[in-house]
Parts: C-alpha cells; structure tokens; sequence
C-alpha cells in the first residue's frame, strides 16, 4: 500500500508539474485579453497608487506580466509576499505561473528534487528520496476588498517516509510516536496549508484576516522552501524549529494592519506540531498565541521581528511550553544577467521547564545568466535533544554549527519549467563532548536532480 501510494503521489507532483507549461498556454489567451480591465482593477484598489509604480516584472516569467499587482493581504506588490502571511522584499524573485480567469487572479508554484543523500560518521546514513510542494493561490478584488485562497501539498509522506531523510544534528518530531526524530529531517504533511483570507483596503492601509486548517501563524520568517535563499537547497536548515517550524499548523487565525511598509499582525492558534501521521488534518486548538512586525524600508529590503507562546509545541514532551522570539532580515538585488538574495536570521526557544537555546542563520543563493545558480548556507544553534535518556550526555546543551555549499545546473529551461542536477557539500562542527559519537571532522553530501515552475 506505501509503495502504490508514493506512485500515484510522485505520479501527481511530476505529472502536475509537467503538465504546467501546456495549462499555462491555454490561459494565455484569457490574460493578454484581459490585460486593461485587470490594470483598471488593480490600481483601483490601490488608492492613491499609480499604474507605472506598481507595474512590475515577475523575474523567471517568460511571458513578463506588464500589469499592477496587488498583494492579497495589502496595497503593495504581490513579489512582497511569501508563504502564510509573511513578508519578503519587493524585489524578490516571484516564481510560477500567474494568470487571470475572469476575475480571479491564479498563481501555481511548485518544485520537485530527487535527491541521493549521503551523512558521514558514525551516526550517518544514506538514502535516496524525494522532497516535493505544489502551491496554488487565486484572488480576487471587489472594489476596496480582496478574497483569497491558498492550498499547498506534498507527496513526502511517501516520497520519504516516515522516518525522513538523514540529516546529523537535526532533531524535531516524531516518526512513531514514541522515540524523537535525532539527526534526520521528517517529512512535511500531505496537507502544507489549507487556507482563506480578506482583506479591505484605503490608501496605503489594508486590514486582513486569515485563517487555515492547516496554515501558518504570525511567527518567524518565510519558511525556508518559500525563500529565494533557502529554497536552493536540497535540505531543511538545522534551524528549523528555531525560526519556521509553525509553517504546517493545524488551526491558525491571524489578524493584521497594514500601513504602507510596515505590518503588525497578531495570531491564534494550535501550538503542537504535526504528528508522526502525515497523510490526515488533525483537530484545530487555538491554545497558543503569536505578534509580528514587519518591515520593508525600501524594495530591496524585508525585516521582521516576533514572539510567540506555542503550548506543548512537542508531543513526546507534553508538558512542555515554549516562548519563541526570532528576527530576521532579508534582502533581494537584481542585475542584467542575475539575481541574488540573502537572509540572516536569529531565534530563542525558551522551554517552560527548560533551557534556553538560541540559533542563528544566514545563507544566500544567486542565479546567474538564467542557468547557473550558487548557494550556502552557515548556521549555529545550540541542541539539547542529541543523545537519548540514558546517555551521560542527555538533556546537556551542546553548540553545533553547520557550513554548506553547493551548485546547480539547469540543463533545459522551457517557457513555464526548468530542470538541471546539483551538488551540495557540508562541513559540521561537532562539539568536544560529542566527538565520540559524531567523529570529529564530519562532512556530508547531496546529489540531486529538480523539477521546478518558473
């Protein structure tokens, strides 16, 4: 039964995506003929804003929309938006496939990587799977309002299973209920978000409502696969559950206010993360609590701060809470021939009971005459989850640090989709009390191939 159902699923991902580009052409027709009312429409909406100011070019679209945009949450650039609510710069890089249907505005997003995964030392593995998300969203205006909708999946249930991929020094949920996930990366649920929003808008100001079943609470940057920065990678960030973890949450409601560039948005929702059955929605419980503020000061630039109190966050430990606070800064350049984006980024986890365990990130990826793409990424973060109950070293903080590197080579770009192969390297650094069981000097390594809508 696993193995008939990572057929049809990897069936769904690679066929979906590569059946885009024919989806594409046929909308074609319908938004070049729709173009004025759409422009009519949209600046409408945005009060005060001119035609020529919002007018944007979506980088990595071939047909290059000439038209006015506005986000689904506010009057500014869609391109400033990113998974859930969060922001990132005007100036990022905005892939899919946008078209207009009537009124309605649809955008499709999604990606696949085939990966052979290699971790070194003695806690290491191997493995080969696939990680995978297809994103679609629509919207649309009536007069001051806009309605939206967003729904993501993925096929990692099957595509890596239960017990995730090997990763050394990660840690974060459960593959069975009852031990911990320790140096591998669990897969994402079936259902990644699940949501609906409202916004109404005057001027420069907006308010906005949002909720999801699953969806993603006011907290954290945009969640790694969302960032032009990390989403080159073909593995999660040790910092995971330090920064974007509450990207899959089963019950989420969120409130903001717009004015111009900066955003003030607060949430509800259910603070335990998803169980070991990924394939299921589980029951939503508004028992936790988030704030954000964002910030874009100009185009090239997206900062935010934020807090959050997430209850029983873990479900091996239950009685356990945690006060997350993280800040984040992000920035995005374009140039003839290339693009780049960088994000450096901060969180604490305050367990109740518990330590405190801060972790930093920063990595950047820059794509270069459309077919060549470089990327890294350098972390720190402090773990006390590496060694199980009955180890000396149990529950004792340890500072881990990871470096990795890597390229990639689109081999054959088409109008709506791209694939190429690329190579990651990583360097660890395991801390002195750990060295008997990691090795000292660790490396790990990826191969992979990947699938993508531009």
């Amino acid at each position: 039964m696993a193995s008939f159902r990572a057929g049809i699923l990897s069936g769904i991902v690679v066929g979906t995506l590569a059946g885009c580009p024919v989806l594409a052409r046929a909308a074609h027709p319908s938004l070049v003929a729709r173009k004025p009312a759409a422009t009519h429409r949209a600046s409408g909406g945005m009060r005060g804003h001119t035609t020529n100011e919002h007018a944007h070019e979506m980088p990595g679209h071939a047909h290059q929309m000439q038209m006015p945009m506005n986000g689904m949450y506010g009057p500014y650039p869609m391109t400033r938006e990113a998974s859930g609510t969060t922001w990132q710069p005007d100036a990022a890089m905005h892939r899919g496939i946008h078209a207009m249907r009537g009124d309605w505005v649809l955008m499709l997003h999604g990606a696949a990587d085939l990966v052979y995964d290699r971790q070194g030392g003695d806690r290491g593995g191997d493995k080969g799977f696939s990680s995978n998300m297809l994103m679609g969203m629509a919207q649309r205006s009536m007069g001051p309002a806009t309605w939206g909708l967003r729904a993501m999946v993925s096929a990692e249930p099957a595509t890596i299973g239960k017990r995730g991929y090997p990763l050394l020094l990660q840690t974060g949920e459960t593959a069975d209920g009852r031990t911990p996930l320790v140096d591998r990366q669990h897969p994402h649920d079936l259902f990644m978000e699940l949501a609906g929003a409202y916004s109404i808008a005057a001027g420069n100001r907006s308010l906005f409502f949002y909720g999801g079943l699953p969806g993603e609470p006011a907290l954290g940057p945009p969640a790694y696969m969302h960032r032009f920065s990390g989403m080159a990678l073909p593995e999660a960030p040790l910092t995971h559950h330090w920064l974007d973890s509450t990207h899959i949450t089963f019950g989420v409601l969120t409130a903001g206010a717009v004015v111009d560039r900066i955003k003030l948005e607060a949430s509800a929702f259910r603070g335990r993360e998803p169980d070991e059955n990924r394939w299921n929605i589980e029951s939503p419980k508004l028992d936790s609590h988030s704030f954000r503020l964002s910030v874009n000061p100009t185009p090239a630039w997206a900062l935010q701060a934020s807090f959050g109190r997430l209850k029983s966050p873990e479900q091996l430990e239950p009685g356990v809470d945690t006060d997350r606070t993280t800040a984040s800064a992000m920035y995005a350049r374009g140039w003839e021939g290339g693009h780049w984006e960088a994000t450096l980024a901060w969180g604490r986890n305050r367990n109740r009971p518990g330590h405190i365990l801060d972790g930093f990130a920063a990595e950047a990826a820059a794509e270069i005459r459309a077919r060549h793409t470089l990327f890294a990424r350098a972390e720190r973060v402090e773990k006390d989850e590496l060694f199980a109950a009955g180890d000396p070293r149990a529950g004792e903080v340890l500072n881990v640090g990871k470096l990795s590197a890597g390229y990639r080579l689109d081999l054959w770009r088409g109008e709506h989709l791209a694939g190429g192969v690329g190579v990651l390297g990583s360097l660890l650094k395991i801390p002195e009390r750990a060295e008997a069981a990691y090795g000292s000097g660790t490396a790990a390594g990826m191969l992979f191939a990947r699938l993508a809508l531009r």
